[in-house]
């Protein structure tokens, strides 16, 4: 048997237990630093099948790492499982229908990337055992990757030092191995402070720390001329000051995503912003307060792993969907727009895409390119990437044309297809390690092209050392009184 069938025959022979565990942190549904059931589930699961644990590191509650093996090569799998608020949905409902109003949801699929990277981590430690495989494997419980930047905080405490490769994926609405790069961010609050007074009889006595932030935001959107095309900068005001219109605003906050190429750009653009800061601040007569509350890196590809990967995915395929797969896909595809559905479409072939009104669910594994493409947004696999030489892949967890952060999401997150499209990638992650513990050339030519990547640059933190990530009451968390 080859790798990849002795692989697909251990994930096949746990399939239901990972289905289960998805299902599961579908179900708690936990957000950022919360994750307390979520963590509790895997790292068990984990430690059952004999995994050592090590858990409530780095500063974080819901983060763990679980090792098996000892010795070189060792070989990381990076696990998600964090929700997303405002977005409660039901299991296989065909609209918009709430579990609880305002509610959390897995929005991100972070209950099939959780679930997909432990399976991983299992077949690599069962492959090990049967054939008395050298090495380590390990997998880390990475809390907080929506806007709470589990990893950059775990990646400044020198979680990662150790490895020698890493893996991860994410659910998508296709098969494929990105070789990309991406925009480091900074994601910072500002905060003002004003002077209170009646905004009709004594205007004059006040100082608006709402004036400070719509100026803030204006010096902000005219600096956008002066920056790189690729940079981004977005906005949200978080406490307005009040509802009372003949109140003069005494405070007032606004928290910002500042994102570029390279880690040296996002925080001259954040220097800039900052001066704008104060200077709404020198306008207004009001006083500023400024936190850095995370932060990405840009991706570092590597595409002696990625090559290999893509390989592997190729050599599993995509499993066979069932009718009721096409038939729920179809409903999902026909709540999106025109536009968004003919967008998706034009990522394949056109022989190929002619079909997918009818088939929306993308069961071909995408070509391999070395051509770099970017990506606007950020992640904090961007952070591992720099510690280590890091390849992550792509399945279709969802129907073609579904956005990430909606109720679609949510709701295809149980589905049959959710769940094939999660073993698929669990046994990619876990062949491609199979192949790096089994071959010193080609770790040692993953981890040159990661030194030529560099370029002689070092990983420095853009999270302030002082720092920490929120920690929680655990019995508040999970609702025990």
């Amino acid at each position: 048997m080859s790798v990849t069938e002795k692989i697909s025959t251990l994930v096949d022979s746990k399939d239901e237990k990972f289905k289960e565990l998805a299902n599961k942190v579908w179900e708690f549904a936990e957000t950022r630093f919360e994750e307390f059931r979520s963590a509790d589930l895997l790292s068990n699961a984990l430690e059952n099948e004999g995994f050592t644990l090590e858990r409530d590191f780095a500063g974080l509650e819901t983060g763990f790492v679980a090792s098996f093996g000892e010795g070189k090569p060792v070989v990381g799998i990076l696990g998600e499982y964090d929700a997303l608020s405002g977005l409660s949905q039901k299991s296989g409902s065909k609209s918009y229908d709430p579990i609880i109003p305002q509610g959390n949801g897995h929005g991100c699929g972070h209950n099939l990337l959780g679930v997909g990277s432990l399976a991983a981590a299992i077949a690599v430690k069962d492959y090990m055992e049967t054939n008395n495989l050298p090495g380590t494997v390990k997998y880390f419980g990475c809390p907080a990757e929506e806007s709470g930047y589990g990893k950059a905080f775990m990646a400044r405490e020198g979680v990662f030092d150790s490895l020698d490769v890493a893996f991860s994926w994410h659910p998508y609405t296709m098969n494929a191995v990105p070789h990309t790069s991406s925009n480091a961010v900074i994601h910072a609050t500002f905060t003002f402070y004003g002077r209170s007074a009646h905004a009709a009889q004594e205007p004059h006595l006040g100082r608006s720390a709402l004036d400070a932030v719509e100026l803030m935001n204006i010096g902000v959107n005219y600096m956008r001329e002066h920056m790189i095309d690729d940079a981004r900068i977005h906005y949200a005001v978080t406490n307005s000051g009040g509802l009372a219109p003949n109140v003069v605003q005494k405070e007032a906050e606004v928290t910002y995503l500042i994102r570029a190429p390279k880690p040296e750009q996002v925080q001259n653009l954040y220097k800039r912003v900052e001066n704008i800061a104060r200077g709404a601040a020198l306008m207004t007569e009001t006083e500023m307060e400024h936190q850095i509350e995370g932060s990405c890196h840009n991706l570092i590809p590597n595409s002696t792993l990625e090559r290999v990967m893509h390989q592997q995915m190729d050599e599993l395929g995509f499993p066979e969907l069932n009718d009721q797969d096409i038939e729920f896909a179809k409903a999902m595809y026909h709540t999106f727009t025109d536009e968004g559905r003919e967008s998706a479409k034009s990522l394949f072939d056109k022989e190929y895409a002619s079909q997918l009104d009818e088939r929306p669910i993308a069961d071909v594994i995408l070509p391999y390119t070395e051509k770099l493409s970017f990506m606007n947004g950020s992640t904090d696999v961007g952070n591992v990437s720099w510690k280590v030489p890091t390849a992550q892949c792509y399945t279709s967890t969802w129907a073609l044309a579904t956005p990430f952060h909606t109720w679609q999401v949510v709701a295809q997150g149980k589905q049959n297809y959710a769940h094939q499209g999660m073993l698929l990638a669990g046994k990619t992650m876990a062949c491609t390690a199979i192949r790096v513990l089994e071959d010193e050339d080609l770790l040692s030519q993953a981890q040159e092209e990661f030194k030529n990547r560099l370029d002689g640059d070092q990983y420095e933190s853009l999270i302030p050392q002082d720092l920490m990530p929120p920690r929680r009451n655990v019995s508040e968390a999970v609702g025990v009184e």
